[in-house]
């Protein structure tokens, strides 16, 4: 987890100071070849006016001419794109020049980032890029264990979907299960949903710590995907209000995954506490452990 974030800072930093004349220097300053990591370019990092249309520009390599995907997302709702996101491949302790131009050409139809809120499973909303699939709970299925009905889940955690296929397997395995025609939790060659979360954390929950004992939320009330693409995808979810032994806590999780990664990314806005926690479920205590806790990083295999 360490390493994911370091890299990810290193590519925002050493790019910035180069957007110049729509130029993008790209530095990899590490002794590794690097790939999978995100650029994003805003208009002001690229010197263009607020009217511009940052889907009305694709990505070059200046050396080679090689067009590369890109995907513009709009961030806020306001329906103008906010960033342009890009992946370069750079090879070990070097660097790579990037031009911003203008295009016609239409945004890619390749979706490999996906999620969608899934109402014929109760009301799971359920995201994946090419490596790796997740999913969390709706309020109807949190109805369901409250009114003793069976088939519900109570939770806020995070549930981990196994993949061995690039291809997105979200809407087939959903679509099998309710059919009745087989089960994603047995894999048969595309990987299996063997990850159990029941009212746990998951892997990556929140919690409150106050005074020694920990209080988390419900499952999520409401969601909004805002992307979809071959780079990222990316949604919110909000959560009730929930009481943490008298402090009144209000959550909302912008959730994001991009391209060639085993991690999602958290943005979580919270109010009520400054005594967060984040987990990971340890099913009967099994697994090697790690933690750093000078460094802000915490790991379990």
């Amino acid at each position: 987890m360490k390493k994911h974030l370091l890299l990810t800072a290193i590519l925002a930093c050493n790019f910035a100071a180069y957007a110049q004349n729509k130029i993008v220097t790209v530095t990899n300053l590490l002794p590794v070849d690097r790939e999978f990591e995100t650029v994003e370019l805003t208009k002001k990092s690229l010197g263009l006016p607020s009217s511009a249309k940052l889907e009305n520009y694709a990505v070059k390599e200046t050396k080679s001419g090689l067009s590369l995907e890109s995907q513009s997302v709009d961030n806020d709702g306001d329906g103008k794109a906010d960033v342009l996101l890009f992946q370069p491949k750079i090879s070990a302790s070097s660097e790579k020049e990037y031009e911003i131009v203008p295009s016609d050409a239409a945004d890619s139809k390749n979706i490999n980032c996906y999620s969608r809120f899934v109402p014929e499973r109760t009301d799971d909303y359920a995201w994946e890029n090419n490596k790796v699939a997740f999913r969390t709970y709706g309020p109807v299925a949190q109805k369901m264990v409250e009114d003793k009905i069976p088939g519900g889940t109570l939770t806020s955690g995070i549930d981990g979907w196994l993949k061995r296929v690039d291809y997105p397997i979200i809407n087939k395995w959903y679509e099998k299960a309710t059919l009745g025609t087989g089960t994603y939790h047995k894999d048969t060659g595309e990987g299996l949903d063997n990850f159990h979360v029941g009212d746990s954390r998951g892997i990556g929950g929140i919690a409150v710590n106050e005074k020694g004992k920990y209080y988390f939320s419900k499952n999520f009330i409401s969601w909004k995907t805002i992307t979809t693409g071959p780079i990222r995808t990316s949604f919110i979810l909000n959560y009730a209000k929930w009481d943490a032994n008298g402090h009144k806590i209000t959550e909302s999780k912008l959730i994001s995954l991009d391209y060639g990664s085993y991690l999602s990314r958290f943005e979580i806005a919270i109010k009520g506490t400054k005594n967060i926690a984040a987990g990971i479920t340890l099913h009967d205590k099994k697994g090697t452990i790690g933690t750093n806790v000078e460094e802000g990083w915490l790991s379990h295999w």
